[in-house]
C-alpha cells in the first residue's frame, strides 16, 4: 500500500513539476498524471521511467535553441508547452497498453507500449532537432525544398535524429524489461516506422491552412488575429490526431509481427 501511495505521489509531483516549469499547461499536467497512473498499473516504475525519459528528452529538445525555432513554432497550432491533447497524442497509446497489461497480462502489450513511446520519441526528436538543420528540408510529395516545420518535410538531420530517438527507447526497454535482442530490434524499427507514418500522414492528409493576413501556410485555425482558410487535408486530421494515429499504427503493426 505504501509503495502504491509513493508511486502516486511521484507521478503527481512529476506532473505538477511539468506545469510549474511551463512544460505543460494545466490540462496537460492533469493528462500526464492520468497517463502516468495507467502506465504504472501496467508496467510499474520501469514503465514510468521510460515514459519519463521520453517526456524529459522531448521537453529538452523543444527548449534547445528555441530562439532559432520561432518561425517554425509560428507555423504550428501550439507552442512548446503541451496541453492535454498533445499529451494524449504522445502518451495515450502507452496508457492504453498499460491498462490492457493490467487486465490481460501478456508480453505483447509491453512491446506495444515500448513501440508507441519509441515512435513518439522518434517523431519529436526528428521535429525538434531536424528544425535546426542548416539546409532546408524537402517535401516528400514533391521532393522539392520547402519551409522548415512543414508537416511532411524530411531532412537528413531529422531522419538521423528520428532513428536515434527510437534507438534510445529500444535500449531502455531492452535493459529494464529484459527483452530479447529480437524484441529490441522490433521496437527500434517500428518506432522509426511510426515517425515515417507520421510524415506520410502529415504530407497527404493532415490539415493545413492559409492565413488571410500574412498569406503563410500554417497549421493553426487562427493566425494574425483572424481565422485561417483550409487549403489541404482533412479538418479533423490536425497534428495531435496524426501523432496519435502514427504511434498507434506503429505499435499495432509491431504487435501483429511479434504475436505468437
Amino acid at each position: 500500500m505504501i509503495n502504491i501511495l509513493i508511486t502516486i505521489l511521484f507521478i503527481a509531483i512529476t506532473a505538477f513539476g511539468g506545469y510549474n516549469f511551463r512544460l505543460l499547461t494545466k490540462s496537460g499536467s492533469m493528462a500526464a498524471f492520468v497517463i502516468g497512473l495507467a502506465v504504472s498499473l501496467g508496467f510499474g516504475i520501469k514503465g514510468l521511467f521510460i515514459l519519463g525519459f521520453f517526456f524529459a528528452s522531448s521537453s529538452f529538445w523543444s527548449k534547445y535553441k528555441r530562439n532559432q525555432k520561432v518561425k517554425v513554432e509560428d507555423r504550428h497550432e501550439k507552442g512548446s508547452r503541451r496541453d492535454w491533447q498533445q499529451v494524449v497524442a504522445n502518451g495515450g497509446t502507452a496508457a492504453l497498453f498499460g491498462l490492457l497489461n493490467c487486465i490481460f497480462p501478456h508480453s505483447i502489450w509491453m512491446i506495444g507500449f515500448a513501440i508507441s513511446i519509441a515512435a513518439a520519441n522518434s517523431d519529436t526528436w526528428a521535429s525538434e532537432i531536424g528544425s535546426l538543420s542548416k539546409r532546408r528540408p524537402f517535401f516528400i510529395r514533391t521532393f522539392k525544398q520547402i519551409e522548415t516545420g512543414t508537416s511532411g518535410a524530411v531532412s537528413i538531420l531529422g531522419t538521423f535524429a528520428a532513428m536515434v530517438g527510437s534507438l534510445t527507447i529500444a535500449i531502455l526497454s531492452f535493459y529494464f524489461f529484459q527483452l530479447s535482442l529480437r524484441d529490441a530490434f522490433v521496437i527500434l524499427i517500428f518506432g522509426f516506422i511510426g515517425n515515417v507514418i507520421d510524415t506520410m500522414l502529415g504530407a497527404f492528409i493532415q490539415s493545413a491552412y492559409r492565413c488571410k493576413v500574412c498569406g503563410n501556410e500554417v497549421e493553426a485555425l487562427n493566425h494574425c488575429g483572424t481565422k485561417t482558410i483550409l487549403v489541404k487535408g482533412l479538418p479533423m486530421m490536425n497534428n495531435d490526431f496524426v501523432n496519435y494515429s502514427s504511434g498507434f499504427l506503429a505499435a499495432l503493426l509491431g504487435i501483429l509481427l511479434t504475436a505468437d
